[in-house]
């Protein structure tokens, strides 16, 4: 990096979600890219100025996506088959774009399965995207 040169925050629109190698159709939100370590707090006699503080396990959040329902049900499926109690871990990425569309940062996850499906909401008076939710269980994620 150049000395004194701005570095712009990306913006939070521009991004895919590739599924083993797949890159499946547009969502329009993407959360859950949380880790949490525990903490273990520790009081050592005597030492009264301050409260030991050790890390414990870590536990990563789930990943919610949110589409638009299309029809492509390759993510059904994938749901379908843990209901039936056949889950199939599969690794992807959250991959964040700059301005010209060239992959900036990328978020991986490992050995994600489908915990929970949530549906569209419908209203006959309603105008807006009929939007199903996809969260994701997983074993840990690395920012590349």
């Amino acid at each position: 990096m150049v000395p004194g040169k701005r570095r712009d925050p990306y913006v939070n629109f521009n991004f895919l979600v590739e599924i083993n190698g797949m890159i499946e159709a547009g969502f329009s939100e993407v959360s859950g890219l949380d880790i949490e370590t525990e903490v273990f707090e520790y009081k050592e006699g005597g030492v009264n100025a301050y409260i030991h503080k050790l890390p414990t396990q870590t536990k990563y959040s789930n990943i919610i996506l949110k589409r638009g329902v299309t029809d492509s049900v390759e993510l059904w499926q994938w749901q379908n088959k843990a209901v039936a109690g056949k889950v199939e871990r599969r690794s992807g990425s959250i991959i964040l774009l700059n301005e010209t569309g060239e992959e900036n940062a990328r978020w991986n996850f490992k050995d994600g399965w489908p915990c929970k499906w949530k549906g569209p909401n419908f209203k006959a008076n309603g105008n807006e995207v009929a939007i199903e939710v996809l969260e994701i269980a997983h074993e840990g994620i690395e920012r590349l």
